[in-house]
């Protein structure tokens, strides 16, 4: 085997010019896959950050079919407070979950005394919102940034559009479970930055204010937003968390429960999927370059040592033998082609960092492009290469593998 390889490699650099081309196109492509792979996954984990660290979380739990009609924030399927008891104390037992956040949602009316408008409110507990979400608090533009009890934090379009401001007066009324209306005064406390998507509208009252408002004896909880620890571990702790409670059953035997990932509950995560798909293209290109680039060379290669093969086969040269020298030839071409792409990536992504590129997302400005490449993915481009790269030399290795020796040495 040492011999064939050595062969092998000789041949290659026979045809320097030939060899030196195809590796170029192979070393391009693979800078190219990983050096995409890296900034699109860098701006897809920016943008799924932004998304659920600033109001959607990680994964939400909420009464069964509560989503489905979640538009019209129905208050009468909220979850009661020993539902929550029991939700709490299977969160508090899974060492995963980094935090939790209940969260009372509701629609009302929005007065400034002289105008009145609808908005859509949550009550929250400030600590447990704050730890939950945390770029919650960096949306505030004005005012302190802790929510107090009789305050509101008011997002951004409608305080331009009611011209309320920090300290203003405003009254929230809303109709509760039972049809009766009630409103309550509240000191704005802050503005707050609108997020990327619908969830950006949408104002935050305490907890204890969105009792008051909707008469509740006890806080019915509408959904409860959690936080994973390790969120590339998120799939695995929904799976364990949705088993938990799937044991709660009412009393005609459905479930009580419905657990959703961030992914079900924004939008956006099609956008995720776009990159997604955008990354699978990119990756069937490197591999039509590749395929082409190599089988051409070695096309060329078979051809053009026609009588050389004949004389190696004449004497005695076994056809599997000659088969794997052709072979080898393409492993060698892709391995060296995906060592020094994977080296040059490697090299251009840390130069992409100490640039300190910044992009704008959505209301967030000033982000920080920061490209990784997960040494599984470049393992696995660079294993892509070489397989297309040993594929792409079967076609042309089993040829002169079959070659007549006879007809080969009479080739001109």
């Amino acid at each position: 085997m040492a011999n064939l390889v050595k062969i092998a490699a000789r041949n290659l650099f026979r045809y320097k010019r030939r060899t030196l081309l195809t590796l170029s196109l192979i070393v391009l492509g693979v800078l190219f896959v990983t050096g995409f792979v890296a900034v699109t996954g860098s701006f897809k984990g920016m943008m799924i950050g932004q998304i659920t660290d600033s109001f959607v979380g990680h994964m939400q739990i909420h009464r069964k079919g509560y989503l489905a009609a979640i538009d019209t924030l129905p208050l009468t399927m909220n979850l009661k407070p020993q539902a929550v008891k029991k939700v709490e104390a299977v969160l508090e037992e899974m060492p995963e979950i980094e935090a939790y956040s209940k969260r009372i949602k509701f629609g009302g009316m929005f007065s400034n005394f002289t105008e009145t408008t609808n908005i859509r409110l949550n009550g929250v507990d400030p600590e447990e919102e704050a730890k939950t979400v945390p770029l919650l608090l960096s949306r505030v533009l004005g005012g302190d940034k802790i929510l107090k009890k009789g305050e509101i934090f008011v997002p951004e379009l409608l305080a331009k559009g009611m011209k309320v401001k920090v300290g203003d007066m405003v009254v929230v009324i809303a109709t509760n479970r039972d049809g009766s209306v009630n409103g309550k005064q509240l000191r704005v406390g802050a503005i707050l930055e609108s997020a990327t998507g619908p969830g950006g509208r949408d104002g935050y009252v305490h907890m204890d204010d969105a009792v008051d408002i909707l008469r509740m004896e006890h806080p019915e909880i509408s959904e409860i937003a959690v936080r994973v620890k390790d969120f590339t571990k998120l799939h695995e702790v929904f799976a364990v968390l949705s088993g938990s409670l799937s044991g709660e059953v009412n009393k005609e035997g459905k479930p009580v429960f419905d657990v959703h990932t961030w992914e079900k509950l924004s939008p956006f995560y099609n956008i995720a999927r776009m990159i997604d798909m955008m990354t699978l293209f990119v990756k069937i290109m490197l591999v039509a370059i590749v395929l082409i680039s190599i089988m051409n060379v070695m096309v060329m290669a078979v051809y053009e040592r026609v009588r050389e093969i004949g004389t190696i086969a004449a004497i005695g040269t076994l056809p599997r033998k000659i088969l794997a020298m052709f072979l080898l030839e393409g492993f060698l071409m892709g391995a060296i082609g995906a060592i020094i792409g994977s080296l040059l990536s490697v090299a251009g992504i840390t130069a992409l960092n100490a640039a300190q590129i910044p992009f704008d997302f959505g209301r967030q400005t000033g982000l920080i492009l920061a490209p990784t490449i997960d040494p599984a993915a470049l393992l696995t481009v660079s294993g892509i290469v070489i397989g297309v790269a040993v594929l792409a030399s079967l076609q042309p290795a089993l040829k002169a593998a079959r070659m007549d020796p006879i007809e080969a040495l009479g080739h001109v």
